[in-house]
């Protein structure tokens, strides 16, 4: 049985994470961190889920006992907290945490060589597959053609693009040889010349419960390919990082992704 315990387990996405942990035999709630400042330090978990065993209570962060994973889909800020715990405790760690920065992916790096980690922009198997599916067609379609990228989340989502619409981004990108850095635009505004087909544009929607849809466009004249994601679910996202945290076990340290739990690579 793995021991797992979950970082901002009162968020929506950390509820998620207890109750899909519940619905996996090989894996046990172990562990519910919030803020040492919260309400909920010592309350029972199953009042917030009663998927959860009654047993388990909210600890606060700092006191997170060494298990056999740590899950964490909370900000940046926190994100790093828990990854010094992480490597304290000598931890396997899943990270969904989005919107890092080159700072950021440097201390997930270097914490890579004392633990193993998964660092997903996205856990869904789905998702994993059309980061495939996007690189075929950006080889097999030719120079010829526009991409665009276009992802909707709900309203309380904070970074944006997402980290999924980058992720398929930066396939793309690596399909056609190009720095993603250099091609990706972001904002048209000012822009007073036509689209070049050297270039990855973004679109953003935020509104009310969207929990998540990605299409990529491929568009060339007199035909337009498009591939689309739609989760309706945390679910699918917070099975798949139970699914990783269970193929972490027994790793050496480093940095992987769900590419290599999915092997798909």
């Amino acid at each position: 049985m793995i021991k797992t315990g979950v970082f901002g387990a009162n968020g929506r996405m950390g509820l998620a994470l207890i109750e899909a942990i519940t619905l996996k035999e090989q894996t046990k709630l172990a562990g519910a961190y919030v803020r040492d400042s919260s309400e909920l330090v010592d309350i029972s978990v199953s009042n917030l889920n009663s998927a959860a065993d009654g047993s388990i209570n909210f600890s606060k962060q700092s006191d997170a006992a060494k298990l056999d994973a740590y899950i964490d889909f909370t900000l940046p800020e926190g994100m790093k907290v828990h990854l010094q715990t992480a490597v304290n405790n000598k931890v396997p760690m899943v990270i969904g945490t989005t919107g890092l920065n080159e700072a950021d992916m440097q201390l997930l790096k270097n914490a890579a060589q004392h633990i193993p980690i998964v660092f997903a922009r996205n856990y869904s198997v789905g998702v994993n597959l059309l980061l495939n599916l996007v690189q075929t067609a950006a080889t097999k379609l030719g120079d010829d053609l526009d991409i665009e990228i276009f992802e909707a989340h709900h309203r309380h989502k904070i970074d944006a693009p997402s980290g999924t619409a980058l992720a398929i981004g930066e396939a793309i990108a690596d399909a056609k040889g190009w720095d993603h850095d250099d091609v990706a635009v972001y904002d048209r505004t000012q822009v007073e010349h036509a689209k070049s087909q050297n270039e990855i544009g973004y679109s953003v929607l935020r509104g009310g419960d969207i929990v998540g849809e990605h299409t990529a466009y491929f568009a060339a004249m007199g035909e337009r390919l498009e591939l689309t994601h739609k989760a309706s679910s945390r679910m699918t996202f917070a099975l798949g990082a139970v699914r990783a945290a269970q193929w972490l076990q027994n790793k050496q340290s480093g940095l992987y992704d769900m590419q290599d739990v999915l092997d798909l690579k």
